[in-house]
């Protein structure tokens, strides 16, 4: 086969099916990249973790007032779901690792990945595990966690829910492998239904 032969696109490598994403939600420290490097390690074919953090950390740094990264910090956020879309409307499989503090983030979600089928994962953790969790660590924000703790679960519609405080990632995991082979997941459906759950703050 030619270089060039080998470069193009064949029957197996053109869009066909959209990709399945699996939506971690949860908040910082909660353990959702553990979980992401697992059911990488462990699901059939060729996916992908797309974090919001890693868009964050690719951003330039700059000298920001509240004020003026509001709107980088939102255009990041939206850009972030269209960029997790893109990758599954080409057939892209991806484990989305977010963190859902606001309502106009799963707003946008529900709109932006109309059409593609969404395992939506709850990933709970107490307070207090949160905590020590980013002392621990140390290159955490230390009460990052806290603001974030009442506002990621307030929807409180999820496919399945792990405690990652609990069990370890590998059993994480192993429940939301599960609950992907049981059939199609309706959480986004019913939150889609749930009419004051889509107006964006």
């Amino acid at each position: 086969m030619s270089i060039t032969a080998s470069h193009e696109l064949t029957s197996e490598t053109t869009i066909g099916r959209p990709g399945r994403l699996i939506l971690l939600n949860g908040t910082s420290s909660s353990g959702k990249s553990s979980i992401a490097e697992e059911l990488l390690a462990t699901l059939d074919g060729a996916w992908f973790h797309l974090a919001i953090d890693q868009f964050h950390r690719i951003r330039a740094r700059r000298e920001w007032t509240d004020e003026t990264f509001l709107p980088v910090f939102q255009r990041t956020v939206l850009g972030f779901h269209r960029a997790v879309a893109g990758m599954a409307s080409a057939g892209n499989d991806v484990v989305v690792d977010h963190i859902l503090g606001e309502r106009w983030r799963l707003a946008d979600c529900l709109t932006v990945f109309a059409g593609l089928p969404v395992l939506f994962v709850g990933v709970r953790c107490s307070l207090p595990e949160l905590e020590r969790r980013e002392r621990e660590r140390g290159n955490r924000t230390v009460g990052r966690a806290a603001v974030q703790f009442p506002l990621v679960h307030q929807h409180d519609r999820y496919d399945v829910e792990v405690d990652s405080e609990h069990h370890t990632p590998a059993e994480c995991a192993t429940q939301i492998r599960t609950r992907l082979n049981q059939g199609l997941p309706t959480a986004f459906d019913e939150l889609r239904s749930a009419h004051g759950l889509l107006a964006v703050d």
